[in-house]
């Protein structure tokens, strides 16, 4: 007869170390089966720094530890500092790093499935704080967008790809431009409603100049089309869009006291200068 408890063979105690998962520190594995507990390989666990997350997906309706219910497909991050113990319900998806966003910059996200509007469009918008940004499980980051930096010599021509409510507060509807300068801003981001059409130099004259605006920009903001302007030196301004001089900067007429000019009118007009006479009288 045997006896229990009796000491074990050799045999008996490799069965029996082989039958232990030994598991050192930070590392899991897998049960496969619960039936068989044939587990795999000893992996271990993935440590996730800071500024970093881990984007998951949940392969089947479960609930997490402290009560909130997942279902499946939904995404989520696992944020660092910390270690990350998976799950077999969860899928590891991509390892997402933190956009880091400075001065005058601003980076472009683009929903992944939320946020699209009634034509399919994936809705987009820009974060400007600066500082280091974690983009969400739902968000995508496009690109990173920076600054124009305007001047009193440069301008930003700019047009709308959608209407949409400006910087200043002003609507602006579907194809409209206009332009952005120093008075309004010193760096302008150009929103995702914006596209930027180029950049204007300034045009200068001396008192000595002037020039002839075709379809200039009245105090509406909108485009006179057919009238003409005189603009004379000096002086410094931004051609706005849709305006162009007839024939460049020209150079005024200067005439001596023996000379004069003989003018003739190419369309009726009023005329409001005032004629000086400026030759000696003869007594």
């Amino acid at each position: 007869m045997s006896k229990k408890g009796g000491s074990r063979g050799p045999e008996a105690e490799g069965l029996l170390d082989a039958s232990i998962i030994r598991i050192p520190p930070h590392h899991y594995i897998h049960v496969l089966d619960q039936n068989t507990n044939i587990a795999r390989d000893v992996t271990p666990l993935q440590i996730v720094y800071p500024d970093t997350a881990l984007r998951l997906q949940a392969l089947l309706d479960f609930e997490e530890e402290g009560g909130e219910k997942r279902v499946a497909g939904d995404e989520w991050l696992f944020e660092g500092p910390g270690t990350y113990i998976p799950r077999k319900e969860v899928a590891v998806l991509e390892t997402i790093k933190a956009t880091v966003i400075r001065e005058n910059q601003a980076i472009r996200l683009r929903a992944r499935k939320e946020g699209v509007d009634r034509g399919g469009v994936r809705r987009e918008w820009l974060v400007r704080k600066v500082g280091a940004y974690l983009p969400g499980a739902h968000e995508e980051v496009l690109d990173i967008v920076n600054a124009f930096i305007l001047t009193d010599k440069k301008a930003l021509h700019v047009r709308a790809v959608r209407a949409f409510k400006d910087a200043g507060g002003r609507d602006r509807r579907t194809g409209e431009e206009w332009l952005v300068t120093l008075a309004d801003r010193e760096a302008h981001i150009p929103s995702v409603s914006e596209e930027v059409v180029g950049v204007v130099d300034v045009t200068t004259m001396s008192s000595r100049q002037y020039c002839v605006i075709l379809d200039p920009v009245g105090s509406d903001g909108k485009p006179q089309l057919g009238q003409k302007r005189v603009v004379k030196g000096e002086r410094s301004f931004f051609l706005q869009p849709g305006e162009r001089l007839e024939r460049g900067i020209q150079d005024v007429y200067v005439l001596s006291e023996e000379e004069g000019l003989v003018l003739r009118a190419v369309e009726a007009f009023t005329d409001t200068e005032e004629v000086i006479n400026t030759k000696p009288v003869l007594c």
